[in-house]
């Protein structure tokens, strides 16, 4: 359902800002991975191990979804939290119906930046309980030798270095280097405060403009923000803040802003709670949620690998699951056209997958430009016999064409479509052999029936 968003189709690269250290690694551990959650430093992860092999590779979406065993909804959530805490930034290019991707990985700040601000600092108290971030902000607290009362006697550069020979030399830098690239913090929209209201109502005589000047912008959107503070608020913080010496220091303005909330907000520490969802597109389809318009929805927003599982309730085997990725890779077909032929198959052909068989389909609806999953449930509908043509094609063996075996039950929404052209043929009087059949085929479809409504309550 989030197709104008991402397709696993779409393709990607990988940008390294800078090499990840062991510091770094512990940052994202302790600092970070609390804010995301454990889908978002999994996928921030898995990317770090990729372009630390294969930094000019190019990869598809499924790749991550395979490796991650996450729908792709999951992944997308996951990447656009590591993009609101600054860990990734995001470039997409579109030339006629492909679309890819650039992500470019950034270094995590540091302990002292991450804790001096106060959306990043807040958020984690909130998260993890003011004994564990009391813990959190001991272990990376320095514990170098102090330099205070010491009177520094480095040498310079010229102190200790002088030119031999004074020949020209014209530099070479024609060549794009690298630089070592950190994050910037969080990703914030201060212009969304109020700054001309905040000065207008600060008189000169109560707050030099000279104090204002020496206060950081960012920094009070950033307060106003977490503590759901107005410009007016910010006004009678800012004049708490005031020192004897007319000047706002950051730190008697962070403590102005907490007591401030404490005494007229909540004594409760603030919390941020993601408020971003991923709007599905608006369907043509605007009739009842009938059965099969639910199955269309579980076909598009469930990846092959979970079809797989759920249909047959156990893990599939590597090799459906590499078929499955050849089909969206190879074949171009979409995730939800693969999900509908694969069941197909199965439901067809006694719970067994046969890769030719597949391939074969899947060429023929990437001719036919079957792009959806009621495209494909339609054109499995139509082609019915031809199909089954190539299945008894593919069991011919040397000693000539083997004898056709009884034909399994169709899955459930194909039958649907017959049953609706039921009474526009004659009624046919049925014998015991015909009843005995008809039988059987219901009892197979209600336990087929059965299996997809669990399968639909799985999925919500």
């Amino acid at each position: 359902m989030l197709y104008h968003e991402l397709q696993p189709v779409d393709t990607y690269s990988l940008k390294l800002s800078t090499p990840f250290s062991d510091y770094d690694r512990q940052l994202l551990t302790l600092l970070y991975q609390p804010l995301t959650g454990p889908e978002a430093m999994g996928l921030f992860s898995t990317m770090l191990a990729d372009v630390d092999v294969k930094e000019s590779h190019e990869f598809t979406h499924y790749h991550l979804m395979n490796i991650l065993t996450m729908p792709l909804k999951t992944i997308f959530q996951a990447r656009i939290s590591l993009e609101a805490i600054g860990l990734l930034r995001t470039f997409t290019r579109t030339v006629g119906d492909q679309r890819s991707f650039v992500y470019e990985l950034l270094a995590p700040l540091d302990a002292k930046n991450f804790f001096q601000d106060p959306l990043l600092a807040t958020f984690l108290f909130s998260k993890i309980g003011e004994q564990s971030y009391r813990d959190l902000r001991a272990r990376f607290a320095t514990g170098h030798p102090t330099t205070s009362g010491y009177a520094e006697i480095s040498r310079t550069f010229m102190d200790v270095y002088t030119p031999v020979n004074s020949h020209a030399y014209e530099l070479q830098n024609d060549q794009e280097l690298s630089s070592r690239t950190r994050s910037t913090g969080i990703p914030f929209e201060q212009s969304l405060f109020d700054f001309n209201l905040l000065m207008s109502g600060l008189s000169e005589q109560m707050v030099p403009r000279a104090a204002l000047a020496g206060i950081s912008r960012e920094l009070i959107a950033k307060l106003a923000f977490m503590y759901a503070l107005n410009p007016l608020d910010m006004q009678k913080i800012i004049m708490i803040a005031l020192d004897e010496n007319l000047e706002v220091p950051e730190d008697r303005l962070r403590k102005a802003a907490k007591d401030f909330y404490k005494m007229n907000i909540s004594k409760t520490p603030p919390k941020l709670e993601k408020t971003y969802h991923v709007e599905g597109v608006q369907q043509e389809y605007e009739g009842p949620k009938t059965k099969d318009r639910e199955l269309v929805d579980y076909f598009e927003s469930t990846s092959p690998r979970e079809m797989l599982l759920h249909l047959t309730g156990k893990e599939p085997l590597p090799v459906d699951v590499q078929l499955a990725e050849n089909l969206v890779n190879g074949h171009g077909l979409k995730m939800s056209v693969v999900n509908v032929l694969l069941q197909y198959i199965l439901l067809r052909n006694d719970m067994k997958i046969t890769t030719s068989f597949a391939q074969r389909i899947a060429s023929h609806w990437a001719l036919k430009e079957v792009d959806t999953a009621e495209k494909a449930m339609e054109i499995a509908r139509q082609e019915h016999d031809q199909y089954t043509k190539w299945m008894s094609e593919g069991g011919k063996s040397s000693k000539g064409t083997r004898k056709p075996t009884r034909e399994e039950p169709l899955p459930d929404w194909f039958y649907k479509k017959e049953e609706k052209k039921e009474p526009k043929k004659p009624t046919i009087p049925e014998n015991k052999d015909d009843i005995d059949e008809k039988r059987k085929v219901d009892e197979k479809r209600k336990t087929l029936l059965a299996k997809l409504e669990s399968m639909r309550n799985g999925v919500n």
